[in-house]
């Protein structure tokens, strides 16, 4: 029997979060973490900033599909749209700008 929030992973169970893209429930260690600093989105490569935090598949796809539904502003609580090119920087392997 599965524990209540845990994902039988690799024989373990690991904790599990919801993708704002695709709302697919997967292992907490395949998705990326990302906060809002200011009215950006940031990736949190490490785990460690603060504030409210949001996760996604690292693909492109479920980056567009979490725009197209407005999920950022959702997730993150906050009214009125949010830049997401630090993470479209990311995905896309860019040099990004650490804010």
């Amino acid at each position: 029997m599965r524990q209540h929030g845990k994902l039988e992973y690799g024989g373990q169970a690991a904790p599990q979060r919801t993708c704002v893209g695709c709302r697919v429930r997967t292992a907490k260690s395949e998705l990326l973490r990302l906060v809002q600093v200011e009215d950006h989105v940031v990736p949190d490569l490490r785990g460690r900033l603060p504030g409210r935090g949001a996760s996604l598949h690292p693909s492109l796809s479920c980056l567009e599909l979490a725009e197209r539904r407005r999920a950022f502003p959702r997730a993150f609580r906050v009214a009125g749209p949010l830049d997401v090119s630090p993470v479209r920087a990311h995905l896309e392997g860019e040099p990004r700008n650490v804010m």
